[in-house]
This record gives structure tokens, sequence and C-alpha cells, in this order.
């Protein structure tokens, strides 16, 4: 069912600026495209299924995809599908990938030393084809939140500076991060774990990359607390009755909540099912109330089923 739209609501900003580049505020996320379930190494998804997925979000609108080296299953790797599906590319495509993790053939997870981030970049290159990188987020591990990531980020502003990447962002990081990212290199985006229930943290990290106009890129949007698992099997009774009032589902209450959080906030949700597909894409037209808004602002922070950790795959 498509979304009902508020009329009597301001027009929303559709678009936002990654830089110089500028992406529709709905995109999407190349991560369930590998397999049944993200990093393992079980059934992979079908193939002409995953790409026709990429193209119609390609026709639906999203120009703004986001995807990593690591994004992998046992015989399917998100970078190569986008490759097929994809190229030769729109002029208006932009692809954000994200680099310090790595993954072993086995699947097992590595994390970069400043030095070998150039392989990693180079990895992303090879696998979309490209000559250089859109947008390249350093995704901070676990275990330097809080810590200095000034040695990582000046390598990839040496990166940078080489031609190899036109933007950088930075990922799962902390305020003190950003800032300290920001006097080594321009930063045009902070792709960050939120959705209904952040903490106060989170929601203070996301005002300042308004007052900054950096772009703020949430990812577990849907999935919430469940992160990687997906949605979470039974939303609570506010998401739900917001949800039938627009007769619409869960997962787009959420992802609309996200969405008013800000004009430079965007979304990638990322799905291998056309169905949800439509429905993702479909979400930038419906707009909450303030009541509405307000009632899910006021749902008790998310419980966590533990740090961000490699070992279980959270690393997105």
């Amino acid at each position: 069912m498509s979304p009902q739209t508020d009329t009597t609501a301001t027009t929303p900003t559709h678009t936002w600026q990654l830089g110089d580049l500028t992406v529709n505020r709905v995109g999407f996320g190349a991560m369930r495209l590998t397999g049944t379930a993200p990093f393992d190494r079980g059934v992979p998804r079908d193939r002409e299924r995953s790409i026709a997925v990429l193209r119609r979000a390609v026709e639906l609108g999203a120009n703004h995809i986001d995807t990593a080296a690591f994004y992998f299953s046992a015989t399917r790797s998100a970078n190569e599908l986008i490759n097929r599906a994809l190229a030769p590319y729109p002029e208006d495509l932009v692809i954000t990938t994200k680099v310090w993790p790595g993954r072993d053939a086995s699947g097992a997870w590595w994390w970069a030393t400043p030095a070998q981030l150039r392989d990693q970049v180079e990895e992303n290159l090879r696998q979309l084809g490209r000559d250089h990188l859109d947008v390249v987020n350093l995704r901070v591990p676990p275990s330097r939140r809080p810590g200095s990531i000034a040695e990582h980020f000046g390598a990839l502003a040496e990166l940078r500076d080489a031609g190899l990447i036109r933007h950088l962002g930075v990922s799962n990081v902390t305020s003190e991060q950003l800032a300290e990212a920001m006097t080594i290199s321009p930063v045009v985006c902070v792709q960050n774990p939120y959705g209904l229930g952040a903490s106060d943290n989170d929601r203070a990290l996301l005002r300042r990359c308004g007052e900054l106009g950096l772009a703020f890129v949430p990812f577990f949007a849907i999935a919430g607390a469940g992160r990687e698992a997906g949605p979470a099997a039974r939303d609570g009774e506010a998401v739900c009755a917001v949800a039938r009032a627009h007769g619409v589902s869960a997962a787009q209450v959420r992802l609309a909540w996200t969405l008013q959080q800000g004009p430079h906030v965007l979304a990638i949700p990322g799905t291998g099912d056309p169905d949800h597909l439509a429905q993702n894409m479909a979400v930038g037209r419906l707009r909450l109330s303030e009541d509405e808004m307000a009632r899910l602002t006021s749902l008790e922070p998310a419980a966590r089923s533990g740090p961000l950790a490699v070992g279980s795959g959270h690393v997105a």
C-alpha cells in the first residue's frame, strides 16, 4: 500500500550534498544482496534477483548506493553485483564504500593498518570497475571508540590527494573523532547506527552534523537493536499504531521517523526483496505528524545486544 502523504506539511528536501555530489535522500544499502544472512557463508541469494533489485532501485530513484568489499557470502560479492547490474554507471550515481574492516577468504574478520588501507581501497576499485571511489568512509572498530583515528584517517586523506578517492566520511564515530577527522581533511558524511530509541549522545551527534552541513547516514534504522538480524520480530504498539494510521508497514514508519530528524539525514535501507525495495523507496513520500513524531521520539532508548564486535559481524 502506498504511503499516505501529509499535504499540510512543508514539502521536505528530497536531496542532499555529499561534497559536490547531489544524492536523493533515500538510497540503497547493498549488505543484504549477498546471502540469506549478512556476513555468513550460508545460502546465497539468487544472483539474477539481486541484479534485478539493484537495477530497480536505481529506476525508483536511488542514486546513492552504500557498499563494502567485505559484503560477501559464499558465492556472492555486493561490489561485483553492483558492477554487473549497473556498469556503465549512470553519471549521477554515487557509490559509497567503507574501509578498515576486512574479511579473508574464510570470512574471518581483520582490521587494516594505515598502510593496508590502500590495498582495501584498490580492492573496492577493482570489484566496482572504477578508477576512483566517490565516497570512502573510515569505519572505526569497537576497540577504537573512543580513541584517536588520526593515523588511519590521515592515510585515507593521502589517497584522496592521490586521486583514488573523491570524498571522505567517517563511520561508527564519536563527536570527538569527527572533530579530529575534520582537522585532517574535509568530511562529507557520518555513517552511524541510529533509529527509534536513539541515545542522547546519538541525537547530539546527528544535530551536530546538521550544524556542520554534513550528511548523517544512519544504519540499522529499520532493524534497531536487531542490527544485522533485520527488523524486529515484534514492533511496539506506538510504532504499529502509526503504521496502521498511514496504511504502511512498521519498517516504513521507522524509516520515515529517521528521515524527519533533519534534511541532512539520508537513508540507505537494504533488501534483496523487490517488494520491500518498493516500500523502502516510497518512504520519502511518507510524512508523520508532529504528534506522531513526538510519540515515537519519546520511546525508551533501544537495548543493544552488546558492543559492536568483529566476531558477530557488527561492522556495517
